[in-house]
């Protein structure tokens, strides 16, 4: 089994690089998402026994006192770390500017959703999963659609 410190590809490829002992993670070892983010953790015998997630922006996951999107404060981080854009420009997603989506598809967060296909892919259109009944419903329900977009925010006089 492998032991040491190493490098393990998931299948969905997410990739491990850290310790590992006996064929499992332990000791300090962080995992990596293939659209960014990581997972740095101690692990003990394949279980994280503490860790921090951060995502792609920097943005660090805190457990306790979590207060980004907490329902009173709906900025995005890039404004909480940035400030907000002159009134009436508005700012859709962390991304400034956001993601071009696809003629028919959604923004899902992590990739584009095309609904007759039920497959989302990354930004850089890689296939990352089938879409299951309940994610085709909540997409179709929540997120950014390439058909409700304007070419260009035009503030307000």
């Amino acid at each position: 089994r492998m032991e040491g410190f190493g490098y393990y590809t998931l299948p969905m490829g997410t990739e491990y690089r850290g310790s590992l002992w006996d064929g499992m993670f332990h000791g300090q070892g962080e995992l990596r998402r293939p659209t960014g983010g990581a997972y740095r953790a101690l692990w003990d015998r394949g279980l994280p026994t503490q860790g921090k997630y951060t995502f792609t922006d920097g943005l660090e996951y805190e457990q306790e006192k979590w207060l980004y999107c907490d329902g009173y404060d709906r900025r995005f981080y890039t404004e909480i770390c940035s400030g907000f854009k002159p009134p009436g420009i508005a700012q859709f997603t962390n991304l400034d500017p956001p993601k071009i989506i696809p003629k028919g598809c959604y923004d899902c967060g992590d990739g584009f959703y095309n609904p007759k296909t039920r497959i989302v892919v990354d930004y850089k259109r890689k296939f990352l999963r089938n879409a299951d009944d309940d994610e085709h419903e909540w997409i179709l329900r929540t997120c950014r659609k390439a058909w409700d977009l304007m070419d260009e925010q035009e503030p307000k006089p």
